[in-house]
Protein backbone atom coordinates (compact mmCIF):
# COMPACT_ATOMS: atom_id res chain seq x y z
CA UNK A 1 0.00 0.00 0.00
CA UNK A 2 1.38 3.37 -0.93
CA UNK A 3 0.98 6.40 1.27
CA UNK A 4 -1.34 8.93 -0.33
CA UNK A 5 -2.17 10.94 2.77
CA UNK A 6 -1.11 11.42 6.38
CA UNK A 7 -4.19 9.32 7.22
CA UNK A 8 -2.39 6.31 5.71
CA UNK A 9 0.43 6.62 8.27
CA UNK A 10 0.12 4.01 11.03
CA UNK A 11 1.62 6.46 13.52
CA UNK A 12 -1.14 8.97 12.69
CA UNK A 13 -3.84 6.28 12.99
CA UNK A 14 -2.60 5.13 16.40
CA UNK A 15 -2.19 8.67 17.70
CA UNK A 16 -5.68 9.51 16.46
CA UNK A 17 -6.93 6.55 18.51
CA UNK A 18 -5.08 7.95 21.53
CA UNK A 19 -6.93 11.24 21.10
CA UNK A 20 -10.32 9.55 20.87
CA UNK A 21 -9.56 7.45 23.95
CA UNK A 22 -8.51 10.54 25.90
CA UNK A 23 -11.79 12.25 25.06
CA UNK A 24 -13.69 9.17 26.28
CA UNK A 25 -11.81 8.69 29.55
CA UNK A 26 -11.65 12.36 30.48
CA UNK A 27 -15.45 12.43 30.50
CA UNK A 28 -15.12 10.48 33.76
CA UNK A 29 -12.98 13.15 35.42
CA UNK A 30 -14.36 15.58 38.01
CA UNK A 31 -16.31 18.48 36.50
CA UNK A 32 -14.11 21.03 38.29
CA UNK A 33 -11.23 19.86 36.04
CA UNK A 34 -13.05 20.67 32.77
CA UNK A 35 -11.04 23.88 32.27
CA UNK A 36 -7.91 22.53 33.92
CA UNK A 37 -6.42 19.07 33.57
CA UNK A 38 -9.18 17.70 31.30
CA UNK A 39 -8.73 20.50 28.80
CA UNK A 40 -4.94 20.26 28.94
CA UNK A 41 -4.98 16.49 28.37
CA UNK A 42 -7.32 16.82 25.42
CA UNK A 43 -5.17 19.51 23.83
CA UNK A 44 -2.01 17.41 24.26
CA UNK A 45 -3.75 14.32 22.84
CA UNK A 46 -5.08 16.20 19.80
CA UNK A 47 -1.67 17.80 19.26
CA UNK A 48 -0.03 14.44 18.54
CA UNK A 49 -1.92 13.43 15.35
CA UNK A 50 -2.43 17.07 14.35
CA UNK A 51 1.30 17.76 14.23
CA UNK A 52 1.97 14.51 12.38
CA UNK A 53 -0.62 15.56 9.78
CA UNK A 54 0.65 19.12 9.50
CA UNK A 55 4.27 18.11 9.19
CA UNK A 56 3.55 15.44 6.58
CA UNK A 57 1.48 17.91 4.57
CA UNK A 58 4.32 20.45 4.41
CA UNK A 59 6.18 18.25 1.89
CA UNK A 60 9.50 19.17 3.47
CA UNK A 61 11.67 16.65 5.32
CA UNK A 62 12.93 19.29 7.74
CA UNK A 63 9.43 20.57 8.54
CA UNK A 64 8.08 17.03 8.88
CA UNK A 65 10.83 16.13 11.35
CA UNK A 66 10.22 19.29 13.37
CA UNK A 67 6.48 18.59 13.63
CA UNK A 68 7.21 14.98 14.64
CA UNK A 69 9.41 16.32 17.44
CA UNK A 70 6.50 18.49 18.59
CA UNK A 71 4.25 15.39 18.53
CA UNK A 72 6.80 13.54 20.64
CA UNK A 73 6.77 16.39 23.16
CA UNK A 74 2.97 16.32 23.33
CA UNK A 75 3.13 12.56 23.89
CA UNK A 76 5.42 13.07 26.89
CA UNK A 77 3.18 15.84 28.19
CA UNK A 78 0.15 13.56 27.98
CA UNK A 79 1.99 10.72 29.73
CA UNK A 80 2.81 13.07 32.61
CA UNK A 81 -0.81 14.17 32.88
CA UNK A 82 -2.00 10.56 32.88
CA UNK A 83 0.45 9.70 35.66
CA UNK A 84 -0.93 12.61 37.65
CA UNK A 85 -4.50 11.40 37.11
CA UNK A 86 -3.49 7.92 38.24
CA UNK A 87 -1.70 9.26 41.33
CA UNK A 88 -4.65 11.39 42.47
CA UNK A 89 -7.27 8.79 41.54
CA UNK A 90 -9.08 10.68 38.79
CA UNK A 91 -8.99 7.81 36.28
CA UNK A 92 -9.13 4.02 36.45
CA UNK A 93 -5.87 2.20 35.94
CA UNK A 94 -7.47 0.05 33.23
CA UNK A 95 -8.26 3.13 31.13
CA UNK A 96 -4.83 4.64 31.71
CA UNK A 97 -3.03 1.40 30.81
CA UNK A 98 -4.82 1.20 27.46
CA UNK A 99 -3.71 4.73 26.57
CA UNK A 100 -0.17 4.12 27.85
CA UNK A 101 0.10 1.06 25.63
CA UNK A 102 -0.93 3.09 22.58
CA UNK A 103 1.35 5.98 23.55
CA UNK A 104 4.27 3.58 23.88
CA UNK A 105 3.69 2.36 20.31
CA UNK A 106 3.31 5.91 19.03
CA UNK A 107 6.50 6.98 20.78
CA UNK A 108 8.51 4.14 19.25
CA UNK A 109 7.18 4.96 15.79
CA UNK A 110 7.84 8.68 16.16
CA UNK A 111 11.39 8.06 17.36
CA UNK A 112 12.03 5.70 14.47
CA UNK A 113 10.75 8.15 11.84
CA UNK A 114 12.63 11.06 13.44
CA UNK A 115 15.90 9.08 13.33
CA UNK A 116 15.36 8.20 9.67
CA UNK A 117 14.80 11.87 8.86
CA UNK A 118 17.95 13.12 10.61
CA UNK A 119 20.12 15.24 8.32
Amino acid sequence: MSIQSYKDLVVWQKSFKVATQIYKITQKMPKEEIYGLTSQMRRAAVSIPSNIAEGYSRHSVGAYRQFLLISLGSKSELETQLLLCKEIGYLHEKDINLVFSLLNEVGKMLNSIIKKLEP
